[in-house]
């Protein structure tokens, strides 16, 4: 895993946490659920790949 991938999570997440606090406190809860929304699923397409070959390796090591 990339040291440059937990820099980007983190910096997602502060954004999105930023992002978040701003609409709830303007009244748009509906937009505040769809940033954080949108940070998870961003954050899944960049992790996903790795978690596919942790599967990969662990069937590999097991001989499965």
């Amino acid at each position: 895993m990339e040291v440059s991938l937990i820099f980007r999570i983190a910096a997602v997440g502060v954004l999105v946490t930023i992002l978040n606090q701003v609409l709830k406190h303007s009244g748009r809860e509906e937009q505040a659920f769809l940033i954080s929304l949108a940070g998870l699923i961003l954050v899944l397409t960049w992790v996903i790949p790795y978690i596919y070959d942790l599967f990969v390796m662990i069937q590999e090591l097991f001989a499965l």
